[in-house]
């Protein structure tokens, strides 16, 4: 991996997208510690450190590198697109018209980038006014006794969610700026600065805290091994090889080579994880804003990321979820039909639906697989947290070990396939 690194710097182009990218994630930084506009510094930097570290609002915070709970202009981070783009690979199942814009190619994914924009910026409104909202009634922190938001006039909380919306639509320029003139993919390393800005200070805080050094080596070692399981599946594959039939046009023969269709073990990466956790979030944000009811006491007591019951119901969502995910975007049908257009068949499978259905029982199977691993990894982290008598020092569990290595591993396997074409390109010269 480092050598990687040091023979992109070596080489001017790919040191000018790669300087181009740390100056972006430089500036997302940035945008994450600058407060929004009517928000007390002094006060909220108090009610951060009296916060729950195992609150609702974790799973958004640690996607916006504790710009959340600080309420600064990044405060939404990458979520509302993550949504949107979500919400829009769901709606190809019920609106035909999206199912028939992602078929058209390069055309028609520009126009679904386009609906997941104005999507994204829709949700940034709406998300932005609850978070305000919440933070103006003292929701945001329960147990703090000063207010984050000294002067809650409607002007100033309107300026607060225009400025958070328009902190949105800078993130989502932001990652498409990495993905056309950088490295990788923009997104996805804006994630990962996210989670990598917050994974010292939840580290540190286990070894200065009354974890202490025995402590802080056992997370250590149970970081390492949760990594070493993410590269192992993650670079796994079950390759369905695909035989290519010799034709005759004109006076040249094409075909009869041999590929294969790999898939990857874990086909649904942290989609799941994210929609269980959405989930189990929403009835302790409905909870805040009633919180002298039965029901509300009880959510508060048995729905915290360290009670059974939410880690019961986090599992079996995350095995749901990744078979419905999986089903969604693995069409066997439309893999069977390109095939069959182009001459290619499985050995010893016929086309058609014969092709269909061998297809939909290997996905199946590998799902499985798929499935169970991403329980294990999201919830054996928070378990042993749990059972060392920490705090939550990793919040969201193993998955931002999924997300720090899975995206690692992207891209340096886009640093390496550009200086393969950069040497071959010196080499044909």
């Amino acid at each position: 991996m480092l050598s990687a690194f040091v023979q992109a710097f070596k080489t001017p182009d790919l040191r000018r997208k790669l300087l181009f990218t740390l100056g972006i994630m430089a500036l997302f930084r940035l945008g994450s510690v600058l407060p929004t506009p009517g928000v007390s510094l002094r006060n909220v930097q108090t009610c951060v450190g009296q916060a729950d570290d195992a609150s609702l609002l974790s799973l958004i915070n640690i996607f916006s590198g504790g710009a959340l709970l600080q309420l600064s202009v990044f405060a939404l981070g990458i979520m509302p697109y993550i949504t949107a783009s979500i919400i829009i690979q769901l709606l190809r199942v019920v609106i035909p018209r999206f199912e028939e814009l992602h078929k058209e190619g390069q055309s028609g994914t520009a126009k679904l980038t386009e609906y997941t924009r104005y999507l994204t910026i829709g949700l940034g409104v709406l998300q932005s006014a609850t978070i305000v909202a919440t933070a103006a009634n003292g929701q945001l922190f329960p147990t703090c006794n000063v207010s984050v938001i000294p002067s809650s006039s409607p002007v100033t909380l309107a300026l607060m969610i225009v400025t958070m919306t328009a902190g949105t639509g800078l993130i989502m320029w932001l990652g498409e700026l990495i993905t056309d003139r950088g490295i990788g993919n923009g997104m996805s390393l804006l994630i990962f600065t996210s989670i990598v800005a917050r994974f010292p200070q939840n580290l540190g805080s286990v070894l200065t805290g009354s974890g202490g050094v025995s402590k802080f080596a056992i997370v250590i070692a149970v970081i390492l091994v949760a990594t070493v399981a993410v590269v192992f599946v993650e670079q796994g594959t079950r390759r369905i090889p695909v035989q290519y039939a010799k034709r005759m046009i004109g006076r040249r023969q094409y075909g009869g080579s041999t590929t294969y269709i790999p898939i990857k073990i874990n086909t649904a990466n942290v989609i799941p994880v994210i929609f269980a956790s959405s989930i189990l979030a929403m009835p302790q944000l409905i909870s805040q804003f009633a919180r002298n009811s039965s029901w509300a006491a009880w959510v508060g007591q048995n729905l915290r990321q360290t009670d059974t019951i939410y880690l019961v119901a986090y599992g079996l969502l995350i095995l749901f979820f990744t078979f419905f995910y999986t089903a969604i975007t693995f069409n066997a049908e439309e893999i069977a039909d390109n095939m069959k257009k182009y001459g290619g068949f499985i050995p010893g499978i016929r086309a058609g639906e014969p092709t269909v259905k061998y297809l939909s029982y290997v996905i199946n199977r590998v799902t499985v697989v798929g499935s169970i691993y991403l329980v294990i990894l999201a919830l054996v982290p928070t378990l042993a947290v749990i059972e060392l008598g920490l705090s939550q020092s990793l919040p969201f569990g193993g998955t931002t070990i999924l997300i720090m290595v899975g995206v690692g591993l992207q891209t340096v396997k886009e640093i390496n396939s550009q200086l393969q074409q950069r040497h071959y390109e010196g080499f044909l010269s």
